[in-house]
């Protein structure tokens, strides 16, 4: 049996499609990667090898297809006051050490952590996300010749007619090009990508970082760089997911978890300053330019350093406003409109209404997206707790000669439920015989099999027995483990 084809072996439309996707991703990553690098204070050809390298080794080690990996602005926050404090050196070495923990993270399953992110969290990501990647567009709007604004809504205005013309070239790179040549031909003057700092000549060359390699070292980029690799881990399964329901495909999280951290450990040997996935970048491959394989991905990465060594000169020249077009049709793209529409807001529960605003709120606050999604989901937990904790309820029935009485346990016990069954029992007014009936129930942790102890202690305090009765396998087992064990608790 013949291995398949990929489809941009087979397929001349699909391979013209990731190779003008890899090239239009490219020329927005030059820019992005530069004021990265600003971020963090080193220099931009840090962040343009980073790029270029994680890009590179992402596409073939990582996980999700067609999704872009390269340095960030989240990445270049977390490590900016290492560097700052201790030099390039120490960065060098944490993004190496980031990258060792992401493996041994993906190796530990930490991408299945994934399915305790509620999807209200999910939707408070996409439009944070939307929201994040205009406001960085803002500071290019401020402070600019006028060309710059007409030069925008021209750039605007070729992303949304153009395609109905022709879906052949990607209409960001139509874009890039008409612009460039616009401000080229004319002389105007408007900020350009070469304002933004030298470009490299050459490929990085491997080494190790400048470092003392002890154990003082160690202890001062460790808490940097266990932060970085969750951020980066964070903001890289969150993508996923997200480029996962756009094209209605599954990716393997775990192999993509193990694939940053072999990315980031190649990007930190050859003096790169790390990365992780990049959600505006990708939804330029993915959404604007219609990429679905890995060769998008592998020749963003490709044509980022053959732009910048081969073609500097003339790459210097595209106007900034053309990019900030792409960036805020990218924002417009990316957010889910059809969360904030009237009739989804009256129809969805206030608590989900709440969690997606306490989501956005929270990275645009902070600009960090791990922030954002872990408050949100700690949020959501609190309400869905609070919600299911009124599902337990009791009912009591005595026996016609009054010896014995019945109560039924119906619902969840955990530890939002079971603290309010203590005050629902009469302790001084039932008879000697008490029955709890959990047959309708299930324990789920220790403050529950700690209120059933109580409850027993309450009713031997007064000379009567108690019987609990109806547990399940998995109750009748934590219970017997726990069981007179939790006194100091009560």
């Amino acid at each position: 049996m013949k291995a398949m084809k990929p489809d941009w072996l087979s397929d001349p439309k699909v391979w013209r499609t990731e190779v003008l996707a890899g090239l239009v991703v490219a020329l927005a990553l030059i820019p992005e990667a530069i004021s990265f690098s600003i971020i963090a204070g080193v220099d931009p050809a840090i962040g343009l090898f980073a790029s270029f390298t994680m890009a590179v080794v992402i596409s073939v080690v990582g996980g999700r297809r067609a999704m872009i990996s390269a340095a960030t602005g989240a990445v270049a926050l977390v490590i900016a006051p290492l560097n700052r404090d201790h030099g390039l050196g120490h960065l060098i070495a944490a993004v190496i050490l980031a990258g060792v923990f992401q493996v041994v993270l993906g190796a530990l399953g930490v991408a299945k952590l994934m399915r305790f992110i509620p999807r209200s969290v999910m939707v408070g990501f996409v439009n944070s996300l939307a929201v994040l990647i205009f406001m960085t567009q803002i500071p290019e709007m401020r402070n600019v010749p006028w060309a710059v604004y007409p030069l925008i809504v021209g750039g605007l205005a070729l992303m949304v007619f153009f395609p109905r013309i022709t879906t052949a070239v990607p209409a960001p790179l139509v874009s890039i090009v008409i612009l460039t040549a616009i401000t080229v031909g004319a002389a105007i003057a408007v900020p350009t990508v070469g304002d933004r700092g030298e470009l490299p000549s050459s490929l990085p060359v491997p080494g190790l970082p400048d470092v003392p390699f002890t154990l003082d070292t160690l202890t001062t980029i460790a808490p940097y760089a266990f932060a970085m690799a969750l951020v980066g881990l964070m903001e890289s399964l969150m993508t996923a997911k997200l480029v996962d329901d756009i094209t209605d495909t599954r990716s393997d999280k775990t192999r993509e978890s193990v694939g940053q951290g072999i990315a980031n450990i190649v990007t930190g040997f050859f003096g790169g300053m790390g990365g992780c996935a990049m959600i505006g970048q990708t939804m330029i491959n993915v959404k604007v330019s219609g990429a679905r394989t890995r060769l998008s991905t592998f020749l963003a990465g490709v044509f980022l350093m053959v732009l910048c060594v081969v073609f500097g000169p003339v790459v210097s020249h595209i106007p900034m406003a053309a990019l900030v077009a792409i960036m805020v049709m990218v924002s417009f793209a990316t957010f889910d409109w059809h969360s904030v529409t009237p009739r989804t807001l009256k129809r969805m529960p206030a608590g989900e209404i709440a969690v997606m605003v306490i989501t956005v709120g929270c990275v645009v606050a902070t600009h960090n997206l791990a922030v954002g999604v872990v408050v949100g989901s700690v949020t959501a937990m609190v309400i869905f707790a609070k919600r299911v904790a009124h599902f337990a309820s009791v009912t009591a029935v005595t026996d016609p000669d009054g010896t014995t009485v019945v109560y039924r346990v119906t619902g969840e016990l955990f530890f939002a439920s079971s603290n309010d069954l203590v005050g629902q029992f009469d302790y001084a007014g039932d008879p000697g015989r008490v029955v709890v009936d959990l047959s309708a129930a299930h324990i789920w942790d220790a403050s529950s099999v700690a209120t059933l102890d109580a409850i027993e202690a309450k009713y031997a305090q007064r000379g009567k027995s108690v019987e609990i009765t109806g547990l399940n396998g998995p109750s009748a087992d934590l219970r017997s483990k726990l069981s007179g064990e939790l006194a100091a608790g009560h």
